[in-house]
Parts: structure tokens; sequence; C-alpha cells
């Protein structure tokens, strides 16, 4: 089993900047792929990136690409989304996921962009 705790999340302004955390615990040493996917209000969840256990690969939703970047400290077991230029439509709950032989979810982070 794994449990992830998100962090981060808040108001921030149209063009502006903001992390995010997610920390791993339990069976980490099993995770292979993590990830970030978001859900606006009244749309279904959708994928944001996504980082192998070695950081060597990541994928990214053709909205953000160039935006966001997705990183992680194996070594702290946790995984960043760092989030730049953010746009009123990048509001929405931000979760972590982590895949292992089955996917495991935290219990999101608000992000709300916003003047």
């Amino acid at each position: 089993q794994v449990q992830l705790v998100e962090s981060g999340g808040g108001l921030v302004q149209p063009g502006g900047s903001l992390t995010l955390s997610c920390a791993a615990s339990g069976s980490t040493f099993s995770i292979n792929r993590m990830g970030w996917y978001r859900q606006a209000a009244g749309k279904e969840r959708e994928l944001v990136a996504t980082i192998t256990r070695s950081g060597g690969s990541t994928n990214y939703a053709d909205s953000v690409k160039g935006l966001f970047t997705i990183s992680r400290d194996n070594a702290k077991n946790t995984v960043y989304l760092q989030m730049n230029s953010l746009k009123p439509e990048d509001t929405g709950v931000y979760y972590c996921n982590a895949v292992l032989l089955q996917t495991y979810w935290g219990k999101g982070t608000l992000v709300t962009v916003s003047s």
C-alpha cells in the first residue's frame, strides 16, 4: 500500500507560479510511474504530467508543455509539479497518483488562479 499527501495549493494571480508537492509513504520501493492530474469543477479528471521512477522520462499534457515541470526526489519519496505562467483555466483540484501493481491517489490540493 502507498499513501500520498499533496500540498502547495492555494490562490495565485494569473501569470504567477506555484509548486505542488506529493509525499509518498508505505511501499514506495514498488512505485513505478508517478503523476499529477487535475479536475476542474464540472469536468473530468485529466492528465497533467507523469514521470518514471528514474525521472528519465516525463510526459505532459499539451496544454502545460513548456509551462509546467514535473520532477521527483526518490530519496525523499516526493514528486513535485512546478507551475509557471498560470492561467485561470489551470484552476482545479490537483491529484497525485502512484502506479504500482495498482494505482493509488492522494486526496488532492486546490489550485485557484484568479485576480
